[in-house]
């Protein structure tokens, strides 16, 4: 018998109390697993498209491989596995903050697990992605100072709204250049974000990549009853 709720895993972070919860959808008829900080949900395995679509638009500007490429922020592997579908893609770098979620992966507690830990393309690096992003060894502690064909990220809520006030440095000018500086030429930024695309952050986008643009990804959500959107921005250099 399936059980109708079971909490995966608990600990203590440095940024809260992390959850991971596998319950039984009776409606849908389907396993749902839930990630939360504290009280609040930060992800669900029943809204992934845009996660997915992260990895396909990020790559979609690029041109043949091999490529390169980093994830930020592990989550629920969605994003990760969606890049390891692309044939192209020869190394793929996933930094996550917590210990925590890199362990579930490792001990194949998610339904991705499995394909991440034992594809050879795939290594899940423990630290900040946003440290990294402004210090000087880059996103590959295997090869300081290495760039990559395409950073994608999935960490804040959105350029405006943030897991830690911190990471605001990042969707700056002087942030995005930092990041620039970790890509090839002709290297893609993709990011998710759970808000509307924002005309502001596109115009700050612009002034540091030779273009940039928000694509708006729906999908349904079988909650409300209703379609959902998030933005998935995507910008490259020259």
């Amino acid at each position: 018998m399936t059980r109708r709720f079971e909490e995966l895993d608990w600990q203590q972070t440095p940024i809260g109390e992390v959850s991971l919860r596998r319950r039984h959808d009776v409606t849908l008829d389907v396993e749902v697993y839930e990630v939360k900080l504290g009280d609040e949900y930060l992800m669900s395995s029943l809204f992934t498209a845009a996660e997915i679509a992260l990895a396909r638009l990020g790559l979609a500007r690029l041109p043949a491989g091999p490529l390169d490429v980093v994830v930020g922020g592990l989550g629920l592997g969605y994003t990760a596995h969606a890049a390891l579908q692309d044939p192209r893609v020869r190394d793929l770098v996933v930094v996550d903050y917590l210990a925590a979620v890199i362990g579930w992966h490792e001990r194949g507690l998610l339904p991705l697990s499995a394909a991440l830990t034992g594809d050879p393309r795939c290594r899940l690096v423990h630290g900040d992605f946003f440290a990294l992003t402004a210090g000087d060894t880059g996103y590959d502690p295997a090869a300081p100072g290495r760039r990559f064909d395409a950073v994608l990220l999935d960490i804040d809520h959105s350029p405006e709204h943030l897991l830690h006030p911190g990471n605001g440095e990042l969707y700056t000018v002087p942030g995005l250049r930092r990041l620039a500086a970790q890509l090839c030429p002709g290297g893609v930024f993709a990011l998710w974000s759970n808000d509307p695309p924002d005309d502001a952050f596109t115009a700050t986008l612009a002034a540091v990549f030779a273009d940039a643009r928000a694509e708006v990804v729906t999908f349904d959500n079988p909650l409300q009853r209703r379609q959902s959107a998030n933005t998935v921005y995507v910008a490259h250099l020259p």
